[in-house]
């Protein structure tokens, strides 16, 4: 019987690790069938959006409770307020740097390409530009305000992140200010959070419907000729998002964290997948989260830096906002001096807080920025609408990336990170659970660090 014991054990996490493999597979399938659907049925592909949309909303009802119970989990288990503002400074000034980084870059090429050049305006392009403008996009001082709940509970039914962070930070800070009378109620807290990352396992198997619904629906609206009528815009964005990942988070990520950059996104690679065949990076935030924890950073830093920087660190939305401007402006046979862009692309910089968590956030923060700052861009707006879809590939790639990546050095920062832990994870020595998507034997990356400066356990198991 002891000599089985061994075999058996492998036997059983073979499996497990299979079924999920060949889930992905199936999504890869599924995109692919979608593209062969959208070329060959358009009309019929078209109608098979709503399969795309209805995945994408089963991942984003599952986002809040996800936030609110590793952020309170991360904090309520912290003894020192103190490093939990201490996340948030650091990681709200990277973003703020970060997104001039991707603003500057997404200037230098759009003034190198000018691939609005030789385009023509029509009445029907005009309209369509105009309407686009989203009613959505908030002014920034309505935009802190609208961080406020109306109620406790309606920060959960509302689906914005930003008030189920406000929410669970004020929970983690209570909790935290009770000590031990508040341990029973983080037990339960992390009971809930099995069940919500059982049930987001559960969800994802319905990922090749969805990836084949949204990629046919794409293909078939937008079809073959809006590819090459803007491909210089398209290339020239994507080239661009290539660089400022690889070359300029790549960077970063070896200085600071000494990690290769490839090693980090080969295991973020089903994330990579789910975001390409859905074009939401929300799509990967609940996992996102859960994989971080995995590899070794605090749960306090997790939980406050990766749903901020969802709608802080927009890096892709950034290069896609200055390119597409300059692209409008040479379209309209009215290029902007450099004294001209660098006021739009800030105010641009400010007005895509307001939209965040917008549908569509980039094309309407585009339009809504450029009605409030220069009116007559507006216009054209309506050129790049027919391939706004294929380009969110890569700014939700570019966004996610520039999350994951942030999450990493924010934990180096801020000393709340496992360095070994992470070179284990990204090694493959120590699997990713995709059946729990948690790791049971640990009850969060933050007790190691913690328990360094604090002193203090893990929380009691329940």
């Amino acid at each position: 019987m002891a000599a089985s014991t061994p075999d058996t054990a492998p036997a059983a996490a073979r499996v497990k690790r299979d079924r999920t493999h060949y889930l992905y597979i199936a999504v890869i399938a599924a995109v692919a069938l979608g593209i062969a659907v959208g070329l060959i049925w358009p009309d019929a592909a078209v109608e098979l959006k709503p399969l795309g949309t209805g995945f994408v909303n089963l991942i984003k009802m599952m986002i809040s409770p996800i936030i609110f119970c590793t952020i309170v989990l991360g904090i309520g288990s912290v003894r020192k307020a103190a490093k939990v503002g201490a996340v948030g400074g650091i990681a709200l000034g990277y973003f703020l740097v970060m997104s001039l980084v991707a603003l500057a870059i997404g200037l230098v090429v759009g003034n190198v390409l000018h691939p609005g050049d030789g385009l023509h305006l029509t009445d029907a392009i005009k309209a369509t530009g105009h309407s686009q403008v989203s009613p959505d996009a908030l002014p920034p001082v309505d935009f802190v305000l609208s961080i406020i709940p109306t109620t406790f509970v309606s920060a959960f039914t509302e689906g914005q992140v930003l008030q189920t962070l406000l929410v669970a930070l004020l929970a983690g800070f209570a909790l935290q200010a009770m000590g031990s009378a508040g341990q029973p109620v983080l037990r339960g807290i992390e009971h809930i959070q099995r069940l919500v990352f059982r049930i987001l396992s559960m969800v994802m198997w319905a990922a090749p419907v969805g990836a084949f619904g949204a990629i046919a629906a794409v293909v078939g609206s937008a079809g073959i000729d809006a590819l090459k009528s803007l491909a210089v815009l398209m290339l020239g964005f994507y080239v661009t998002c290539f660089l400022f990942v690889f070359v300029v988070l790549g960077a970063l990520l070896r200085i600071v964290a000494g990690l290769n950059v490839f090693s980090l996104f080969k295991y973020l690679g089903r994330e990579f997948l789910l975001i390409l065949s859905t074009s939401s990076s929300e799509s990967a935030l609940p996992r996102l989260i859960a994989k971080m924890e995995h590899l070794g950073v605090s749960r306090p830093v997790v939980g406050i830096t990766v749903p901020t920087g969802y709608s802080f660190n927009l890096d892709g939305t950034m290069i896609y906002m200055t390119m597409a401007s300059l692209y409008i402006a040479d379209a309209l046979g009215t290029p902007m001096s450099v004294g001209e862009q660098i006021p739009l692309l800030l105010f641009l910089l400010l007005a895509s807080k307001g939209a965040a968590g917008v549908s569509g956030a980039g094309l309407a923060t585009l339009a809504g920025g450029l009605q409030s700052h220069k009116p007559a861009l507006v216009d054209g707006v309506g050129l790049i609408v027919g391939i706004d879809r294929f380009m969110s590939e890569a700014r939700a790639l570019t966004n996610f990336a520039g999350n994951a990546v942030a999450t990493v050095l924010v934990g180096t920062w801020t000393k709340e990170i496992d360095t070994v832990r992470v070179h284990q994870v990204l090694a493959g020595e120590l699997p990713f659970d995709e059946t729990t998507l948690l790791d049971e034997n640990r009850s969060g990356a933050a007790a190691v660090p913690e328990a360094q400066e604090d002193g203090e356990k893990e929380l009691a198991k329940a």
